[in-house]
């Protein structure tokens, strides 16, 4: 939130929906009979599979020939899996992201840089035991990542799984009242930084200096105070969205990384004993500021939970998401696991 995107400016969703993408077709009788197509998933959530079955292709030079077909699988399903192309280098994740969008986002304070390359990040980090959320990449913030890509450079010897959950089924299936409150009053998201707990403002502002931070926070519709070294900031952002290419209302917040409900029990009791409410390093609301209640949040979570998918991960794996239209998470893991990141194809969400 508040970051500098000089360097990838987002579009509107507006101007999103005039873009077409467009690519020379696939001469027959070459690499496309090399690479088997099929759908997985029984249920509402879906992922496109391609499955490489010769040695030889590169995915960055096989999915610019076929770029219609792929975006048109993106926009039914929300992701694709692409599987046997052997990537697992950020120069090779970035070629072939960079097939889809101009646009790769270099600046993201909420994500370390991988080291080699300023374009590919490797996931935030979160304890290995414990359960990452389903959300949409940013959407706590003004603007985001149209598309996001994970890369699986080393699987772990036991679960860390990327699970998916596409948005638009999360929207149909709530029940119309609590998704009509959400949709009226969206979602206020308050923030602590500085406590000790999360990152710093300095690390995802990227600034010492509290005037470019100040700055930064006006330029993306965040209310703020200081508190000595401590910045607090609020925002009021859509907790649901259309999306511009295919009409589809989205499920679109983040709102279980940000209510407390959504802790294991014993984090939240600590954090809940030590700090005060306004202290602490994150929380949300209803957009007029009203509390949203527990049993809410667990009627959201129990959605999610239905609707899950989670494939596991093979060396070499390429996933593609809609971020408007499909919500990712990590589940916990045992043994060493590396996956890269890449965004693009920033949208204002507001």
């Amino acid at each position: 939130m508040g970051d500098d995107r000089t360097s990838s400016r987002p579009g509107s969703i507006k101007a999103l929906k005039a873009r077409k993408t467009t690519a020379p077709a696939p001469a027959p009788g070459t690499a496309a009979e090399a690479v088997r197509r099929r759908t997985v998933g029984d249920g509402p959530t879906r992922l496109v599979l391609f499955e490489r079955t010769a040695p030889g292709i590169r995915l960055g030079d096989w999915a610019r020939t076929r770029l219609d077909a792929l975006e048109a699988d993106l926009r039914t399903t929300g992701g694709i899996m692409f599987r046997g192309f052997g990537t697992d280098t950020p120069e090779e994740l970035e070629d072939f992201a960079s097939a889809f969008v101009p646009d790769l986002f270099n600046e993201n304070g909420e994500h370390p840089r991988a080291a080699v390359n300023g374009n590919v990040y490797t996931p935030v980090f979160y304890p290995p035991e414990q359960r990452l959320l389903w959300h949409n990449e940013n959407s706590f913030n003004d603007s985001g990542p149209g598309r996001i890509w994970f890369c699986c450079v080393r699987a772990a010897a036991r679960g860390g799984e990327t699970p998916v959950v596409d948005s638009r089924a999360v929207h149909d299936r709530l029940d119309p009242a609590l998704r009509a409150r959400f949709a009226d009053k969206g979602v206020m998201y308050v923030r602590t930084y500085g406590t000790g707990l999360g990152l710093h403002w300095r690390e995802v502002f990227r600034s010492d200096d509290k005037a470019t931070v100040e700055q930064r926070c006006r330029a993306s519709g965040l209310d703020f105070t200081w508190h000595g070294d401590r910045l607090h900031t609020r925002a009021v952002r859509p907790a649901v969205i259309r999306h511009p290419r295919t009409g589809r209302m989205s499920w679109f917040n983040q709102i279980q990384h940000w209510h407390t409900s959504c802790l294991d029990p014993q984090t939240r009791t600590a954090l809940e004993t030590v700090l005060d409410a306004s202290e602490l390093p994150r929380t949300c609301a209803y957009g007029d500021g009203t509390p949203i209640p527990d049993e809410v949040m667990a009627e959201i979570l129990a959605v999610y939970q239905d609707l899950e998918l989670a494939l596991p991960w093979q060396p070499g794996d390429v996933m593609m998401l809609d971020n408007l239209s499909m919500a990712h998470g990590r589940n916990p893991f045992q043994g060493e696991r590396k996956l890269l990141v890449a965004m693009g194809g920033m949208l204002d969400f507001g």
